[in-house]
């Protein structure tokens, strides 16, 4: 019984720690968006997942929401949802296998223990190459203030996985996540957020249930080319 509370208390400093460091940050991590892919493009005026992202925002309080993905072909442009500023931020992992290639576990740990490597990543927003992350959000962050933001910025990592099931693999977006929170914050809050992330879509998206039902169904119809709208 004393073990247990131990643990108990232990838990709730590391939650508490992680939740006051980021509470005066630019940006509040939240968490994943949802499963797969149900349209492509994926982040466009009136797609369903951009407009629960300006949803989550609204709810919020906040003017303007941060996505993150795994760069594609798309320019990863920001946009308005609404009144709401949908801010669209990609990496680019120079050694990686790309977005559709297999997930190197070993590799994803040692960058989650120790950082990225010096110039592996570059980042992508509205057609722009950034090779600093730094650089990339301060361009974010100088397009949410022109849109009247005040106070943190939420941000949710895409999360829809092209292969695989979406209930383990993590999908797009997931590491520029992780590696986001543990530069502002630390990397105790960055296990926090993205533990928590992982849970928040099945309680938040209300497409939760279609999405992992028809997982493979969409997952296929995407990789065809079926669910395309260009």
């Amino acid at each position: 019984m004393r073990w247990s509370l131990v643990i108990l208390a232990v838990l709730l400093l590391i939650v508490g720690y992680a939740y006051v460091s980021t509470l005066n940050g630019p940006i509040t991590p939240e968490g994943r968006l949802a499963f797969v892919k149900v349209a492509n493009p994926d982040m466009y005026p009136g797609h369903l997942h951009s407009q629960l992202l300006a949803k989550f925002a609204n709810e919020s309080g906040s003017k303007s929401i941060l996505v993150v993905h795994f760069a594609g072909d798309s320019n990863y442009r920001c946009y308005k949802e609404g009144n709401v500023e949908i801010l669209e931020l990609a990496f680019v992992d120079t050694q990686g296998t790309g977005a559709a290639g297999d997930t190197n576990y070993w590799d994803s740990l040692k960058i989650a223990l120790f950082g990225v490597p010096d110039g592996r990543y570059q980042y992508k927003t509205d057609g722009k190459i950034f090779t600093n992350l730094d650089d990339a959000l301060n361009y974010l962050y100088g397009i949410a203030e022109k849109n009247g933001q005040e106070g943190p910025i939420p941000m949710y990592w895409h999360g829809t996985a092209r292969k695989d099931n979406p209930m383990f693999a993590q999908g797009c977006g997931f590491p520029l996540f992780f590696d986001i929170v543990r530069k502002q914050y630390g990397i105790i809050p960055a296990f926090v957020y993205t533990l928590r992330g992982m849970i928040m879509p099945y309680f938040t998206d209300p497409y939760a249930n279609f999405e992992l039902q028809h997982a493979t169904e969409l997952q296929n119809y995407y990789q065809e080319g079926m669910i395309n709208f260009r």
